[in-house]
């Protein structure tokens, strides 16, 4: 009896030790959002109260009608595939980007033996992917680490006002993110089939070709169409930093007090912004 006791004493002083830590984990989730709250001045009674909300209901009626003009509804047709091309050759430049460093910054690529085998009678090799791979890694955390609207600024400032800088900026910050998911992807590769290539004799672009794509495209897919979703949304914000399509045209409106316009602006958002999620979910059904 005693020693069927011992089990049941531990199993109770491991349950008394799990509610404790859920516990004090908890306290500190309500103490962060306290601390956040008065952070932040957060107050129901400032956004919906008194006088804020008559302004928010004054200005919504300023809002309709939309103008639905011939002329402003072409313009808006165009900024808004101005705005479509941004996303879309700035995911296209991000993959590209992601590509040319993951392979680098994958600790099992470069060290596992899975692409490149382990020398070890050549110290100057392993030096030399040791730098690869820092470097790899320290470049798509910078591309990451810096916010798309501060690379529209700083290009904006290089090549001038226009989609292209956005375009840009939405391809260099979305690469770091590709990067690190592709990353995380090629972490849980399966190493039989890798092994198994290599037994063979196959060479690394056949191993990478026929052992590692096959495994890690699919969700390297779904990755990269939801960024191009997400891309859809930046590049109108990208427009308040003078990268053109619809959200600098959403700017100029709320500046010169032209609500009518951009109510129009605001329902080609929506409009385009459903386009695309439709679009890429029929991508991800058809190729994941």
């Amino acid at each position: 009896m005693a020693e069927r006791s011992v089990p049941a004493a531990a199993g109770t002083k491991e349950r008394d030790g799990l509610s404790t830590r859920n516990l004090i984990i908890l306290a500190g989730l309500l103490t962060l959002m306290a601390w956040s709250y008065v952070g932040t001045e957060f107050s129901l009674r400032g956004l919906l109260g008194g006088e804020s909300a008559v302004q928010i209901l004054t200005y919504i009626r300023k809002l309709f009608p939309p103008d639905l003009s011939t002329q402003f509804l072409f313009k808006t047709g165009y900024w808004a595939l101005e705005t479509f091309a941004m996303s879309f050759l700035g995911t296209i430049l991000a993959v590209l980007i992601a590509c040319s460093l993951v392979f680098l910054s994958n600790r099992n690529l470069m060290f596992a033996g899975l692409l490149f085998e382990m020398e070890q009678s050549r110290p100057w090799v392993r030096a030399l992917r040791t730098i690869l791979y820092l470097g790899a890694k320290a470049a798509l955390n910078l591309l990451r680490t810096i916010p798309h609207l501060v690379w529209a600024l700083i290009l904006v400032f290089a090549v001038g006002l226009g989609p292209f800088p956005g375009m840009l900026a939405l391809g260099i910050h979305t690469g770091g993110v590709l990067g690190r998911l592709f990353g995380e992807v090629m972490e849980n590769v399966e190493v039989q089939s890798i092994e198994a290539l290599q037994a063979t004799g196959a060479s690394r672009l056949q191993i990478l070709f026929y052992g590692i794509l096959p495994q890690v495209l699919p969700e390297c897919v779904a990755y990269t169409l939801y960024r191009w979703e997400v891309n859809i949304r930046e590049a109108v914000i990208l427009g308040y930093v003078g990268a053109g399509g619809l959200g600098q045209q959403i700017q100029i409106a709320i500046s010169l007090f032209l609500e009518h316009r951009l109510l129009t602006l605001i329902l080609a958002i929506y409009l385009i912004v459903t386009a695309v999620d439709t679009l890429s979910a029929s991508l991800r059904s058809r190729l994941v």
